[in-house]
């Protein structure tokens, strides 16, 4: 069982635009020509940021159109945010705030032995590193600058470094790269 954070950062170290925006994102490749499809069968539990799960709801689910989409993940999933937000029916939502550890050990027993993905955003992921408890991260990294926006992980992790696992050619949009995180000793 590991802790990872997947994403997909721009080649200057950003997931979204200062507005939250993933449009530069999807012309750079197709999702299922990344790992993807084997990661998400690996992962029992995810957490994610309210800005991430606020553009879940706008772009995947639409709640208030006139044909929803469903919630895409069947795992448990735990969402960290100081403000009351919409639930999505039938969807298993933990709305949670304050220290990552308690509600990563919850997770942890949800997961059932499977992963535990940090969907992001950064800061969120962030907290987790500070706790100790992400052991992998996994980017694919976009062929596009963006100047500035959302950080991948703002944090300063020199010593111990990241461990760089693998790097994949993922078309002419990617590169995936992976490293394994390093406890402090």
């Amino acid at each position: 069982m590991k802790t990872q954070y997947y994403t997909a950062s721009s080649l200057d170290g950003f997931i979204a635009t200062d507005d939250h925006s993933l449009e530069w994102l999807f012309p750079l490749g197709d999702i299922n020509d990344t790992s993807y499809p084997a990661f998400i069968q690996g992962v029992g539990a995810l957490a994610m940021g309210s800005s991430t799960y606020e553009w879940m709801l706008r772009h995947v689910v639409k709640p208030d159109a006139k044909d929803p989409g469903a919630w895409p993940y069947t795992q448990p999933t735990w969402v960290f945010s100081s403000r009351e937000l919409p639930a999505v029916p039938s969807a298993v939502i933990h709305f949670v705030r304050g220290d990552v550890g308690p509600v990563h050990a919850a997770m942890k027993r949800a997961a059932g032995g499977k992963n535990i993905w940090l969907v992001g955003g950064g800061d969120l992921v962030g907290q987790f590193h500070d706790a100790g408890l992400v052991d992998e991260i996994i980017v694919q990294v976009g062929s596009v600058t963006l100047g500035s926006g959302k950080p991948l992980l703002p944090r300063r992790i020199v010593s111990p470094s990241l461990q760089l696992k693998e790097a994949r050619f993922v078309g002419p949009g990617f590169a995936e790269l992976s490293y394994a995180v390093p406890r402090k000793p």
